[in-house]
């Protein structure tokens, strides 16, 4: 029986052979990049986080394959209006709309609605996606090593980086994680929860952050925590593991006071 990464990315390859059939060279995405305006540093937004020593991405999501419908009461525009006011570093958007609901429009309506940094999460297979995340509003893409081969995931990040993106690199294990290391990137996200049984674990960041302490010849890779972040102990436990951003979409979103969560995680 597949897994849910392999149902949606094989969803996502039906969804993929849709779109207008071109190749996509570095000086297309500069081109694009040229024609919809300078992009946001993602990078830096986390570095220099607004409050708290921690780097928050906060994500704009309305559903999940194991959450089914996480707000009811979904307006992506306000939450990411909240989200800026309260502190957040980076927002995540959700694009991939039969499994989470979302919509590239949503990333176009918060670009105009906020300053702050915007990355497109959403299962990227194909160049012609990194295309689409800078018509839509982009700042940064995500590129998740267990649906990539090694070749893959490098001409992606090179198309991405030269282009001007910020590229988050997404990993569950050791494997992943020195796979993602041969690419040098600047931002390596660890997601907490297995796709393949949804159990979530804080451990899976501690267990990776020692390893790329050992990988990582430049101490200056931001180790981003993702998943199963629910409070302030959590966020204490993974900065003193290194991680120097946390992505958290849910937890906030379902709160309802969404100023009043990020400053309970970020300050305490």
């Amino acid at each position: 029986m597949a897994n849910i990464l392999e149902t949606i990315v094989e969803q996502k390859k039906r969804e993929v052979a849709l779109l207008p059939a071109r190749l996509i060279a570095a000086g297309d995405l500069r081109d694009a990049m040229l024609e919809h305006g300078e992009r946001r540093d993602f990078v830096g937004a986390l570095r220099k986080p607004k409050i708290g020593s921690v780097g928050l991405i906060a994500e704009v999501k309305k559903a999940s394959p194991s959450m089914g419908i996480i707000c009811h009461d979904f307006d992506p525009v306000r939450i990411a209006k909240e989200y800026e006011a309260a502190g957040a570093s980076c927002l995540s958007v959700l694009t991939d709309e039969k499994f989470f609901m979302g919509s590239l429009d949503y990333l176009r309506q918060i670009r105009a609605a906020v300053k702050i940094p915007l990355l497109r999460k959403d299962f990227i297979i194909d160049e012609r996606q990194i295309l689409e995340a800078i018509e839509w509003g982009a700042d940064a893409i995500l590129l998740i090593v267990a649906i990539l081969s090694d070749a893959q995931l490098a001409k992606f990040h090179s198309l991405a980086i030269d282009s001007g993106l910020a590229v988050l690199v997404e990993v569950h294990d050791e494997a992943e994680l020195e796979r993602a290391m041969k690419i040098s990137p600047k931002l390596i996200g660890v997601n907490n929860r297995d796709l393949k049984t949804f159990k979530v674990d804080l451990a899976v960041t501690e267990r990776l952050a020692a390893r790329l302490s050992t990988l990582d010849s430049r101490p200056s890779t931001v180790l981003v925590a993702e998943s199963g972040i629910h409070t302030r102990a959590d966020v204490e436990r993974l900065a003193r593991c290194g991680a120097g951003a946390i992505l958290v979409g849910e937890s906030i979103v379902k709160q309802g006071n969404i100023g009043g969560k990020i400053r309970e995680l970020l300050v305490g």
